[in-house]
């Protein structure tokens, strides 16, 4: 018989204890200790709550939880003295199974591990999705995380013990994410379509009306007619839009939606866990015969990350008006032009087309977009959601000192006119600069000594800024700040400056009503509400200039890196984050109804 929270709450602390035996691997004072914090009131209160326990209890008891485990394909697998959880984890991920090179493997790797750090390596075997990682996966990770630092993989352990204890109280709850589970194999299987060049190489690349992408715009139009949808279609500029009518066919709907385009050698969820979770609660509503008071909109958009056209946005762009019509005529690295691309896809390649797709904001309720976060701030302190509270604004300048070319063994350090040393007293100042602001950051990303040579001082540098801030005038601020004191050490290093500024972005601040909702959602599964800015640019950005809008992030594993194949998410947080999408639409079921 599957446990419930209700059993938990009621029981005495020693049953409490032994309810949750196995949990966490030859630790039961974390369930001791979390014996105190009840009553739960969902299977995730409770999880968060074995996590604060872990997270208050200090590097000691951490260690020791840390060493409690076993190595992976370890002694105690050969000698058969796991734990039963354990034996059953390392089974699945067919450790038992490794063929003497991998075993031999395996056990130089553990020792090395063990040497560098002082603790066993600890990874979450049965993966993101629950069904368990290949021993090629496991390999890999562990060859890859032997190189990080041991601050990092102290954390990292903790974080795998936790995602661990969350798989192993699935299966005493008998809870099933159903929900996440579909979502995490939607976009699995979306990721099978990538471009020519990378699919070959296992990496995902899908760029602007290239065959992969139209590939990912008829599977996504597919699975919208299957959820339930009303209508579904591509529009003029490849945006996949599927609409759920409301009771009323007529009443103003809820947008909402993500791009499905990806950088070279992306992740798979960057963009399509914002278009994948609402069609999993249409597909929810569908199947419960329900209609809400309101339209429910979703948009696969076409076009985000700007990799085949500099033409950043157009999807989002092109619902509020925004399409440059120069873009029709610029070419990829192929020299194909955009409007023999959209021909090609069957599109009409035309402006009143294209302006066609405008949104009447009187028509819309606002804007909502989920995503993952991009960052490592919602892995680190270990929640699954977090609510933003603005979409940064940024500036982008390229810049260049020029000095004078001198011998680097004749010239004097008080006579020199050195245009990289200038430049590197520029990128520390935007550092701190930046880092004393609450959400600013700074980034010199380019730095290039052009015809530099060993015994020169350089004569020029050029570099780039990157200047974000939640908000206009805290960027603005930075900016200013960061202007003047190029100028300065211009004039006291005696080099020349150019600076170009060559994009500004406002920031978008979450509708309060918006932000609001969100932060029930989450309250609603269990969780405490944490607010982060977004450093990224959204779609929800563009959205912003025409209508009401807010988001939810969700936490990325692997330090929530993104842009990068090791971009990943979990089958539980995906339910999470469904669940707290479901409750939103809720809400406003709830307001319109009243």
């Amino acid at each position: 018989m599957s446990l419930t929270i209700d059993q938990l709450n009621a029981a005495t602390p020693d049953a409490f204890v032994a309810l949750l035996d196995g949990t966490y691997e030859h630790s039961p004072w974390i369930a001791e200790r979390a014996a105190a914090l009840r009553p739960f009131t969902s299977l995730a209160h409770l999880k968060h709550a074995l996590v604060t326990v872990v997270r208050a209890a200090g590097e000691a008891p951490q260690l020791a939880l840390i060493r409690a485990h076993p190595e992976l394909a370890g002694k105690a697998m050969v000698s058969k003295t796991l734990t039963a959880e354990s034996t059953n984890e390392q089974g699945k991920a067919g450790l038992t199974d490794c063929t003497p090179a991998e075993f031999a493997h395996l056990q130089q790797l553990n020792a090395d591990y063990n040497a560098k750090f002082g603790f066993p390596f600890i990874l979450a075997v049965r993966g993101p999705r629950g069904l368990g990682l290949n021993r090629h996966q496991i390999i890999a990770t562990f060859e890859r995380r032997l190189h990080g630092t041991r601050e990092f993989e102290f954390a990292e352990c903790l974080r795998n013990i936790h995602r661990i204890a969350e798989i192993r109280l699935g299966e005493k709850f008998a809870e099933v994410p159903v929900q996440g589970n579909l979502v995490w194999d939607w976009a699995e299987a979306l990721a099978a379509h990538s471009e020519p060049g990378y699919a070959e190489r296992g990496e995902l690349t899908v760029t602007y009306l290239t065959d992969a992408h139209r590939a990912c715009a008829q599977q996504l139009q597919a699975w919208m007619t299957e959820c339930g949808f009303d209508e579904v279609g591509i529009d003029a500029v490849g945006n996949v839009v599927g609409v759920y009518h409301g009771s009323d066919p007529a009443a103003p709907r809820l947008l909402t939606g993500s791009h499905y385009d990806t950088v070279r050698n992306g992740g798979k969820y960057d963009g399509r866990l914002g278009i994948l979770v609402p069609m999993a609660c249409v597909r929810q509503l569908h199947q419960a015969g329900r209609r809400l008071p309101f339209g429910f909109e979703v948009v696969g958009f076409a076009e985000e990350e700007g990799q085949r056209y500099k033409a950043t946005f157009l999807g989002s762009g092109a619902l509020i008006g925004q399409f440059n019509p120069a873009w029709l005529d610029q070419q990829d690295a192929d020299g194909v032009t955009m409007r023999a691309a959209m021909q090609a896809a069957g599109l009409p390649a035309t402006l009143e087309a294209i302006a066609a797709l405008r949104r009447d904001p009187a028509r819309y309720l606002g804007f909502v977009e989920v995503h993952i976060e991009q960052g490592p701030v919602l892995d680190d302190l270990d929640l699954p959601l977090g609510v933003v509270t603005s979409i940064n604004g940024s500036a982008r300048y390229l810049g260049e000192f020029t000095g004078v070319a001198s011998h680097a063994g004749t010239t004097p350090m008080n006579r020199r006119r050195d245009a990289a040393t200038a430049t590197a007293e520029l990128a520390l100042y935007a550092e701190a600069r930046a880092s004393a602001d609450e959400g600013s950051v700074a980034t010199v990303g380019m730095l290039a000594v052009p015809q530099g040579s060993v015994n020169v001082v350089p004569a020029r540098c050029q570099f780039s800024l990157d200047l974000r801030a939640p908000t206009n005038a805290q960027r603005n601020a930075l900016v200013a700040d960061i202007k003047h004191q190029s100028e300065r050490i211009a004039e006291r290093r005696r080099v020349q400056l150019r600076l170009e500024e060559t994009m500004v972005a406002s920031a978008a601040p979450s509708a309060a009503a918006w932000q609001a909702r969100w932060e029930a959602a989450v309250r609603a599964q269990g969780l405490p509400v944490f607010h982060l800015p977004s450093g990224a640019g959204h779609d929800a950005m563009k959205l912003h200039e025409h209508m009401p809008q807010a988001m939810l992030f969700m936490r990325g594993g692997n330090a929530g890196i993104s842009h990068n194949p090791l971009e990943s998410i979990s089958n539980d947080d995906t339910e999470l984050c469904v669940r707290a999408f479901a409750h939103l639409l809720e809400q406003l079921n709830q307001e319109h109804s009243a």
